[in-house]
């Protein structure tokens, strides 16, 4: 049962659980327009408020003060504060705004604008655009190089990974991927990119240095058909030995040795699941199960999934706050 709270009653909550929103996670959903809250520590629902119209994607800058949430049907970045959930203001991201990634010195922020075939640079402490980038159709999948220097736009229909230098805003490479590329996510010493394609069921293996795809990880899962293995969302361990993949509706999570890029296991989870997130120590992955509206809990250590727990309508996005 979803625990929705008054404002009031809400914000008492929060005050009460203490000064910070350490292991927080935050997680959108698409259908009732709101955002749940729950408690890393308990894995309880905390609350659950209102953020605008068709939240999806959904992030926390690096000193866990701000909370940003794509408003794609209000054509606006929802700024909230994480503690309190209070609305601090709002920053300009063009139409549709669906998914977005932060510079990883928290300024400026790399919106994905699906109906513009844009990507929208913003200054989150001006509230200003800085530069309108033009890229391929239907821009969705948003990821930053761990050093700041490249940012990577997936274009659905184009199917590229767009790379785009942060400093002149300029595209420098497009590398050609499978059908429908939804997601883009750099290891944590950079050494490799893993784009992943929902139609074409694939993840690319990119070097960043040469923008050469040096593999293509494929899923078959027995009793699954493979056009219902539909790669989205993607995290990769910060030591570089497991990437997950959320398989949409297959309604699993793949586990990957990232070593070898070879799938070692499939997790069953809800259904649809779509996007992920670790807390800050990497102990929990939390996925938002889109047709089952909730979010399923993995034990990164023992790959199992430990918890399920129900949210709002369609869960989307998921974000843990840092320590």
């Amino acid at each position: 049962m979803k625990h929705l709270l008054c404002p009031a009653a809400a914000l008492a909550v929060l005050a009460l659980a203490g000064p910070a929103a350490a292991n927080r996670v935050f997680v959108t959903n698409e259908r009732s327009n709101d955002l749940t809250v729950l408690d890393g520590e308990t894995m309880e629902v905390i609350g659950t408020y209102p953020v605008g119209n068709r939240p999806r994607g959904v992030t926390i800058s690096p000193d866990g003060t701000e909370l940003y949430v794509c408003a794609s049907d209000d054509d606006l970045v929802r700024v909230f504060d994480p503690n309190t959930m209070e609305e601090l203001h709002t920053l300009p991201s063009g139409p549709d705004p669906e998914l977005f990634v932060l510079h990883p010195s928290g300024n400026p922020l790399y919106i994905a604008n699906e109906d513009d075939n844009l990507v929208t640079v913003v200054d989150v402490k001006e509230h200003r655009v800085l530069a309108e980038i033009p890229v391929g159709v239907e821009p969705e999948g948003m990821g930053v190089s761990p050093d700041g220097r490249v940012v990577i736009n997936t274009s659905e229909t184009t199917n590229m990974a767009h790379f785009i230098d942060t400093e002149t805003f300029e595209i420098t490479a497009n590398v050609l991927v499978d059908s429908r590329p939804r997601f883009a996510q750099f290891t944590a010493d950079g050494s490799k990119l893993y784009v992943t394609s929902e139609i074409g069921g694939t993840v690319s293996v990119i070097d960043p240095a040469t923008q050469q795809i040096t593999k293509k990880i494929t899923f078959d899962i027995p009793g699954v058909l493979p056009e219902a293995i539909q790669p989205v969302g993607a995290r990769v361990t910060s030591d570089g030995k497991k990437l997950y993949v959320a398989l949409g509706p297959a309604n699993r999570v793949a586990v990957i040795d990232a070593q070898t890029d070879e799938v070692t296991d499939y997790l069953l989870v809800g259904q649809r699941v779509w996007q992920m997130a670790f807390n800050p120590d990497e102990t929990y992955l939390y996925t938002t199960n889109g047709n089952s509206n909730d979010v399923s809990i993995i034990d990164v250590a023992r790959d199992e999934v430990v918890r399920s727990v129900q949210v709002g309508q369609q869960p989307w996005g998921v974000v843990v706050a840092p320590n």
